[in-house]
């Protein structure tokens, strides 16, 4: 079965939020050794939408030059706490950094939800004129995070896929239809985890 796929919604763009919080439990804390550099794939890719700071999806930010940050001394709060999967996820490759791999993994909040799988997750975006399929990255990156009880999804720009959890325990999950002895305790978690937001649907 092909993995469970939306369009991507122009009206609910990649941003970032600032429930830190969130992150450090969803993702752990930020690794002590691993810094941007010179990487401002998110100056660039995210929304920001914060009382002290906005700036659109997919615009580079007003204070972004060819040194990097020209206001990071005085740089908003959002932009000092905020941080993609890379700095917090070890497992991640090294190489994984947004600017080298062209993929820019990080939390994900949609306020109107499709289904359970959509309101809190991983989401795991290719940037543009990226290779990170065709050599490897995406499927590496992927790996690393698809390991806990927190959704993954993919996106290409164009669309969105669910990575984790597979398409079969997905199905069963948002069904409730009773699960096979072999998937039985992995659907049984997710139900556990996700119940309040299926209900709502």
């Amino acid at each position: 079965m092909m993995p469970l796929a939306f369009p991507t919604r122009p009206r609910h763009p990649a941003r970032m939020h600032m429930d830190t919080d969130l992150e450090t439990a969803l993702l752990g804390p930020v690794i002590p050794d691993r810094s941007c550099g010179d990487c401002t794939m998110c100056c660039t890719i995210l929304t920001v939408d914060t009382p002290d700071f906005k700036k659109a999806a997919g615009a580079p930010c007003a204070h972004l030059g060819e040194q990097g940050c020209s206001i990071h001394a005085v740089r908003p709060h959002i932009c000092r706490t905020w941080f993609c999967a890379w700095r917090r996820v070890q497992a991640m490759p090294d190489e994984a950094r947004p600017d080298r791999s062209g993929i820019l993994a990080s939390i994900d909040f949609v306020r109107e939800p499709r289904n359970c799988f959509e309101g809190v997750s991983i989401m795991v975006r290719m940037l543009p004129g990226s290779a990170a399929i065709e050599n490897g990255m995406a499927g590496a990156i992927l790996d690393s995070l698809c390991d806990q009880l927190v959704p993954v999804w993919f996106s290409d720009g164009s669309r969105k896929m669910l990575m984790h959890p597979d398409n079969e325990v997905a199905a069963l999950v948002l069904s409730g239809d009773a699960a096979p002895a072999h998937l039985r305790a992995e659907v049984a978690a997710w139900r556990a985890r996700y119940m309040s937001f299926s209900s709502r649907a």
